[in-house]
């Protein structure tokens, strides 16, 4: 029997973030936290670029398109969505996540999904760095592990 898991080196890779703009009060310490990740297991910033989209309705045409480049190993996808007085909340959260995860399998690549779908500002407080960590930490970590995982599989 054997076992294959993913490990957390940031060694030779190159990652892609795509980001929203929207909310940015959060998904700046969405991207600070996997900057932090990123940073600790080898990943300098010459291996990492960052793309700024206005919401997180956009982010799933940047990912596919950078993707698409072959320059990357990994996309790690930020933002905060939260909920409102209207339905928008819904429609935009479900349709980024089957984006998000159409880039994954179509493109055959990870992408991490460090978007948070939150109720109100506190939820989204708490999982952007305080009470329940730092989700773009997450995502950074589940990218690594992912890159790591298929590079064994080949």
């Amino acid at each position: 029997m054997a076992e294959y898991k993913g490990e957390f080196s940031g060694k030779d890779v190159k990652i892609a973030i795509v980001i929203s703009r929207f909310n940015d009060f959060i998904s700046s310490k969405l991207l600070d936290g996997a900057l932090d990740y990123l940073m600790r297991q080898g990943v300098y910033h010459n291996q990492i670029d960052i793309y700024w989209v206005p919401g997180a309705f956009e982010i799933p045409l940047v990912a596919k398109k950078v993707a698409k480049t072959k320059k990357y190993d990994g996309i790690i996808c930020l933002g905060a969505v939260i909920r409102g007085d209207t339905p928008h909340f819904n429609f935009v959260a479900a349709e980024t996540t089957k984006g998000i995860a159409q880039v994954m399998l179509s493109e055959e690549i990870p992408v991490a999904y460090g978007i948070l779908t939150t109720d109100n500002v506190d939820q989204a407080i708490e999982r952007a760095g305080t009470k329940a960590g730092n989700k773009g930490w997450q995502a950074a970590e589940a990218v690594l592990e992912m890159i790591s995982l298929l590079k064994k599989i080949g």
